[in-house]
């Protein structure tokens, strides 16, 4: 974790320490496909709290702030002009993340980052993206728009406008998780199970698509509807799926509690 020991000295290592502890947290499902043991739950501990601290320190109106990363208390500097990895990317993973993590208090945070913040960093992303957000976003904090803005979020998935990320990654990645949040906000079981299926199916299409793909162990989990699948276990829904992209024991939230996070 020698990245973390300079994050109070260059902005960027916060973002490269981030995407370390995702990789490492992602890699580890090869050998514990469950997340049964500890030092996996840790892997991606490390990775929600070097995601949350990258918000924080682009928000906070003090010079630093003390963030919690790997065990240890950690001065972060504030980032004084917009970085390009404080981004609509990086927050969607960090919330992910958080609510993997059962970490009620970092995502009440990432919901509160304004919309023109991730907007400053010059990274360019289909519109629907930051309406996802705010989606996102409206459902934690039990805003009204929800409905507004998950319907807006999901018309700018439509196959027939132009895309940034690619038609495939629009529909077999970033749509799913849109129709999974429908189903865990109606408290529909049965389509949220029928719906999990549908994304893992998509998930693995996209991931095995060609060989550099299937190389990635960014495919080895499926982030965003183990995300969806946790809010929902969260909601008493019974998960009927099981697949190896959704790790038995982050779905239950077995480690959660076991040391801060």
């Amino acid at each position: 974790m020698m990245l973390i020991d300079r994050i109070d000295k260059a902005p960027f290592a916060l973002e490269n320490a981030m995407s370390t502890a995702l990789i490492t947290a992602y890699e580890r499902s090869a050998v514990d496909p469950t997340a049964t043991w500890l030092e996996s739950w840790e892997a991606w501990v490390a990775a929600m709290q070097c995601g949350s601290a990258v918000f924080t320190a682009a928000t906070t109106t003090e010079t630093s702030v003390q963030c919690l990363i790997h065990h240890e208390t950690r001065t972060v500097p504030a980032f004084v002009d917009p970085e390009p990895f404080v981004d609509a990317g990086h927050w969607t993973t960090a919330f992910y993340l958080a609510v993997i993590c059962r970490n009620a208090e970092r995502i009440t945070a990432l919901c509160n980052v304004p919309l023109a913040k991730l907007r400053e960093s010059g990274s360019v992303y289909d519109a629907y993206n930051y309406a996802w957000i705010e989606t996102l976003q409206a459902f934690w904090l039990g805003r009204p728009d929800f409905a507004d803005k998950l319907m807006e979020a999901a018309r700018g998935t439509d196959p027939d406008l132009p895309s940034i990320a690619g038609h495939d990654h629009v529909s077999q990645l970033s749509w799913p998780p849109m129709d999974l949040l429908r189903w865990r906000a109606t408290g529909s079981h049965e389509e949220f199970n029928r719906s999990l299926e549908e994304a893992l199916r998509a998930h693995k299409a996209y991931w095995t698509s060609d060989q550099g793909r299937a190389d990635s162990p960014y495919g080895w989990v499926a982030l965003a509807p183990l995300a969806m699948a946790c809010l929902a276990q969260d909601a008493d829904f019974p998960i009927e799926v099981e697949s190896e992209y959704l790790p038995e024991h982050l779905l239950k939230g077995t480690w959660a509690g076991e040391f801060p996070t």
